[in-house]
């Protein structure tokens, strides 16, 4: 006859197992997993504690301890994330959307337009839908392009913007940065969190980085800034007057990328620090 387990017994044994595995905040993770497999808010969890487990319910456990021991991403395994107020659909088709996504976000609101104001905005390298979607939330009443050059990213993003309930308010474009975006209205805003990463610092990135997110959306030539300085220099003539570009980047890129704005004749243009003090984003007006 089979062992009975408690949840919190299934926690402990899990929390034990990712911890021999590497993985961070084991315990958080095992908490989050077990309550993925039983259909229940973590914090739901502390309430059932003493409650035996199904052997069904033990083997879907075990397939997402297993999942996450191999250091596939908890937001993947999940098949879904935050970000903002929305909740979002992710799966290895585009990057999981980091807080400093989130804060280029933020800063865009709060440094930006009048959030009555009718926008033109663009958002380049879409992945998941996120900034897109965030922002066409925020801005009720702007027009939002955003593009992907992968045909399974901007899958992924329509999908999320089905469940967000934001279908009608986003376009979305198969265009390798501009290459299909209609140039025939000039964008208030042009936002995007483009490849910024060189090689070696991807190898040097933990595993569920390294081996389960898109490389193509990680990695770029000339020392991370090929696709920074190639944004750079189209979004000048699409930008309105007075139209800004915001830019997540590298930390060190920060001089080549400022030195380019000058060079393409952006009016003013700044670098700013992320909420760990690392300088994390680039805007420029034109």
């Amino acid at each position: 006859m089979s062992e009975t387990l408690t949840v919190l017994e299934v926690v402990r044994k899990s929390s034990d197992f990712l911890e021999k595995k590497g993985v961070e905040s084991s315990r958080l993770n095992a908490e989050w997993l077990v309550a993925h497999a039983l259909g229940i808010g973590r914090m739901e969890l502390y309430l059932q504690f003493d409650r035996p487990l199904l052997e069904s319910e033990l083997e879907t456990m075990r397939g997402y301890v297993a999942r996450r021991g191999k250091r596939e991403p908890l937001q993947y395994i999940q098949g879904q994330t935050q970000f903002h107020d929305l909740t979002l659909k992710c799966d290895q088709r585009a990057l999981i959307p980091r807080p400093e996504t989130e804060q280029l976000v933020e800063l865009v609101k709060d440094k930006g337009p009048e959030i009555d104001q009718e926008l033109h905005i663009l958002d380049l390298g879409t992945g998941t839908g996120a900034i897109a979607l965030a922002l066409a939330m925020h801005f009720p009443r702007a027009r939002v392009v955003a593009t992907d050059a992968s045909e399974d990213a901007l899958e992924l993003a329509k999908e999320n913007a089905l469940l967000c309930g934001m279908q009608n308010r986003v376009e979305f474009v198969l265009s390798d940065w501009f290459n299909n975006v209609d140039t025939g209205d000039l964008f208030d805003l042009i936002v995007s969190n483009p490849p910024y990463l060189t090689r070696s610092e991807l190898e040097e990135a933990e595993s569920e980085v390294r081996d389960f997110e898109p490389k193509s959306a990680l990695v770029a030539t000339n020392d991370g800034l090929e696709d920074l300085l190639a944004i750079i220099a189209a979004a000048f003539p699409l930008l309105g007057d007075g139209g800004t570009l915001w830019l997540e980047t590298g930390i060190e890129q920060h001089p080549a990328l400022l030195e380019a704005c000058g060079k393409f004749g952006y009016s003013e243009s700044e670098g700013i620090d992320d909420w760990s003090g690392r300088p994390r984003f680039v805007r420029a007006r034109k």
